[in-house]
């Protein structure tokens, strides 16, 4: 069952396998999710609120349990970190991060936002990225040093260029803590107009052109690991505030933009207080 890999040197300077295999199972994964989602009834009925004050679902546990169990019987000496179930084998060379729903709350509410998000981390760094949105039959692929892709054809980022141009997405004012919440204030006034609470959706909205900037801030590693080979595939440029790329052992804090111009200009704002 172990994929024949062959060694390249890809543009990151990093000596990596053959890819094709991990990408095509990972596929396969997002297939699963959907297959265990369809026929899920009554989502607010079996939803509970955690410390963190996020949901959780009987579907969440369910599409998490699967994704695993598939990683164990084909890989497993890989880790696998989840939302729900944590992590096991973390000191892996490749570690597999999950996030069963992303946008649990509008699932609740019946808002077809949500999406599962599925990633493959090669020593800390993540080089496939999937964001699947079953609600509008959409999966965006991320590979590094591949063109990203949604259902199969090549996507890009939008061209702008300019900050007072763009527009920006939150996944949640909400989850902002109190010290950073100028940091909005400073990008609702620099910004043509902002789009809050469209969770996944507004990554895959990004990688297509449609949004220019999103920030966040609070993520985990299953929020974002499979964002990065996403958003840099199609032409994107994604950060935490410092500048410093996405790994698994970041500080939570996220900047996505459409182009280099409006990440610099956005970070400026966002570190200027």
């Amino acid at each position: 069952k172990t994929p024949r890999y062959r060694a390249l040197i890809c543009r990151w300077n990093v000596v990596l396998p053959d890819l094709g295999a991990l990408a095509g199972f990972a596929l396969a994964l997002a297939d699963l999710a959907r297959t265990t989602a369809q026929g899920f009834v009554d989502p607010r009925g079996a939803a509970v609120l955690k410390a963190d004050r996020s949901f959780v679902t009987a579907l969440d546990l369910q599409i998490e349990a699967a994704l695993r169990a598939a990683i164990m019987g084909q890989f497993p000496d890989h880790g696998i970190l989840g939302e729900e179930a944590g992590g096991e084998r973390l000191a892996a060379g490749w570690v597999w991060v999950i996030d069963p729903i992303d946008g649990t709350a509008p699932f609740i509410a019946g808002v077809p936002v949500w999406g599962t998000l599925i990633a493959l981390c090669h020593r800390g760094e993540p080089v496939i990225g999937i964001i699947d949105l079953p609600a509008s039959d959409r999966r965006l692929l991320g590979v590094r040093g591949q063109r990203t892709t949604e259902n199969g054809k090549p996507v890009r980022t939008s061209d702008c260029r300019d900050l007072s141009a763009a527009i920006a997405a939150v996944c949640n004012p909400d989850f902002f803590p109190k010290p950073d919440r100028p940091v909005l204030a400073r990008l609702e006034t620099a910004t043509a107009w902002r789009i809050y609470g469209a969770a996944c959706l507004s990554y895959a909205q990004l990688a297509t052109g449609l949004i220019d900037l999103h920030v966040d801030c609070g993520f985990k590693p299953h929020d974002l690991m499979a964002l990065r080979p996403v958003i840099e595939g199609a032409g994107g440029v994604i950060g935490d505030w410092q500048g410093r790329p996405i790994t698994l052992h970041g500080d939570g804090t996220v900047l996505m933009a459409a182009t280099r111009d409006v990440f610099d200009q956005a970070r400026r704002r966002v570190i200027s207080g």
